[in-house]
């Protein structure tokens, strides 16, 4: 959005400048009877307006050289750009206002409108006018980011000036008419993304020469991709993810030669994919994931000039990955993971291929040890979970400039090697579910980079951890998940972890923990999910930790808690507390008194 959006103020600005009114010698008169009928009848429709951008509109002032958010022509005097945003006096930053209303029929009588931008408003309601159809000279219509519903007007058709077209981020609903496109030969921008649009993609799209993006995700569309999407021949941007749209992709999408972005993820796509794709000179992404292609990727993948990101996680390709893709000199992004490829080892082309930046490999059928060749390679971003590798965590790993790593779900025996403090760079460490075991604090004394996320649950790590775990410069504020689960840590639950002020996930279940819940935990105002069931806990429930303001998910169940629950907000059933014989209070049976 910020392409259009960043030529929309451009052209806002341009406007705004248009507003005085001769032509030649001759004074306009400013500000037409029907126009300002039509922006006051509009005005009587918005309840609210915070931003109080509407104060300017008053009936006996002229409402191309007062009212804010309203530009006119200079040679007719007639209003031509309706736009929600504004500056404050002094103020050189534009601002976008919030309204709550709906749309006046009435904006249909402005006939002389090029531009309406009542975008990211935030509580537009109700349908959008059948009479917005009537403005012929219309080039830009913007109402994005509402909450508009009912359906896209057919009387759209009849905006053949129209070039952009947004309307993605309400609750429209109803299907794409399939008129909508017949004459609509000046369309080069179409955001329909965001609403609950149902019914198919038309067939008539393709009468869209002059596209260059479309944007339908997020929606309900059924049905098959068109064959015709392949007439899009100025089409540069396609994104159809998240949908239902069913059947193969057609082999004419071999033709949108200028296409640079291409999203069919999240659908029910079948067949194979198309040996045409391997065609598209310009294509830089490409992410076909969570779909259920089959078959092997075509080797004419390896034509790819410029393609960065490959992405088909989640489908059902096969193997091998054909080592033509070895030769696409600009791939950054490598994301198979979670197809039946049964590579059992990396392919060497991958360990050697020094572009990647990011793989993804996840649930590929990978066996045995780590190859030392990975030491050599440039890669950030590594996700090896769900596979069977073994061994040991390699002390090289640490020489690589990972930020992220995704080992979970394998077969790993081994300590942490005193290298991974090294690790300088990683930020995103997840190592569940493997028979790691031994002290973690090779994890927590890292070097560097702050972490982001730790999982090292349902290992065989042994404790107490440090207590001051909290103070430590990696793992600090910018923390913001740290599960530990599933491991035979013993000792307590250390009060410094109430220092971690951008907390969000503190999972400590099964951790065989004793002590009492420190009440410095409620100094962790962003913690949202607290799980510290399972272990040998006692004494009461800290006031402040149960009433965070964020807290949703709190789970103390089987440990050996007692006393009364304090009086809290948040509505917890009452299994979280199960197995804490010496607890009592709502959710639980009341208290006996003495």
């Amino acid at each position: 959005m910020k392409i259009f959006r960043n030529f929309l103020l451009l052209f806002s600005l341009y406007i705004s400048t248009t507003t005085f009114f001769y032509s030649g010698t001759i004074l306009v008169e400013s500000c037409n009877a029907i126009d300002k009928e039509a922006l006051l009848d509009f005005k009587h429709r918005v309840t609210t307006t915070p931003s109080n951008l509407l104060r300017t509109w008053v009936s006996n002032t002229n409402c191309c050289t007062r009212w804010e958010g309203v530009g006119c022509d200079s040679a007719t005097g007639r209003v031509i750009n309706i736009t929600g945003s504004y500056q404050e006096s002094g103020d050189p930053v534009w601002k976008t206002a919030s309204m709550s209303g709906t749309l006046s029929p009435f904006l249909g009588n402005l006939t002389y409108l090029r531009l309406i931008d009542l975008s990211d408003l935030k509580n537009l309601h109700g349908s959008i006018p059948q009479e917005l159809g009537k403005l012929s000279l219309l080039t830009h219509l913007f109402l994005n980011g509402n909450k508009l519903s009912g359906s896209i007007p057919e009387s759209f058709s009849r905006l053949q000036k129209l070039q952009v077209l947004s309307l993605n981020a309400n609750e429209l609903s109803g299907i794409i008419p399939d008129s909508l496109f017949q004459s609509m030969k000046s369309l080069s921008q179409l955001f329909l993304s965001q609403n609950k649009i149902s019914g198919r993609v038309p067939e008539s799209i393709g009468k869209l020469s002059r596209l260059e993006y479309l944007s339908l995700s997020g929606n309900k569309l059924t049905g098959h991709v068109p064959s015709t999407i392949g007439e899009l021949i100025s089409l540069q941007h396609i994104d159809l993810g998240y949908n239902k749209l069913t059947g193969s992709l057609p082999n004419s999408i071999g033709n949108l030669t200028k296409i640079e972005t291409m999203y069919f993820n999240d659908n029910k796509l079948t067949g194979k994919l198309p040996s045409t794709l391997g065609y598209l000179p310009k294509l830089l992404d490409l992410v076909l994931s969570n779909n259920h292609f089959i078959g092997q990727i075509p080797t004419s993948f390896g034509n790819f000039k410029s393609l960065q990101t490959l992405d088909i996680t989640r489908n059902q390709v096969v193997g091998p990955l054909p080592t033509q893709l070895a030769k696409i000199d600009t791939l950054i992004n490598l994301e198979v993971s979670y197809n039946p490829l049964a590579l059992v080892t990396i392919p060497r082309w991958i360990l050697t291929k020094y572009s990647l930046n990011q793989i993804a490999l996840a649930g590929t059928g990978l066996k045995g040890e780590l190859p030392r060749q990975l030491s050599s390679s440039r890669v950030s971003y590594l996700d090896l979970s769900s596979n069977e590798l073994s061994g040991k965590l390699p002390s090289w790993m640490a020489s690589m400039g990972l930020n992220t790593l995704n080992l979970s779900n394998n077969n790993f025996y081994s300590t942490i090697p005193v290298e991974f403090k090294k690790f300088v760079n990683l930020a995103y460490l997840d190592l569940h579910n493997n028979n790691f075991y031994g002290p973690l604090n090779n994890v927590f004394d890292k070097e560097g980079e702050a972490y982001r996320v730790i999982d090292v649950s349902s290992n065989m790590f042994s404790g107490p951890l440090d207590r001051n775990i909290g103070n430590k410069t990696t793992v600090g504020p910018l923390l913001m998940s740290l599960i530990l689960s599933n491991n035979p840590l013993g000792g307590s639950i250390p009060k410094s972890i109430g220092k971690l002020t951008g907390l969000e996930v503190l999972a400590m279940a099964g951790n065989r923990l004793t002590g009492k819940i420190p009440e410095e935990l409620g100094n962790a105002k962003e913690l949202s999910t607290l799980v510290i069931s399972s272990n040998e806990l006692s004494g009461s429930i800290p006031k402040k930790v149960l009433n965070l303001e964020k807290l949703k998910v709190f789970d103390v169940s089987r440990n050996r808690l007692s006393g009364k629950i304090p009086d809290h907000r948040l509505n917890i059933p009452a299994s979280a507390f199960f197995g804490n014989p010496g607890l009592c209070g709502l959710p639980l049976p009341l208290c006996k008194h003495s």
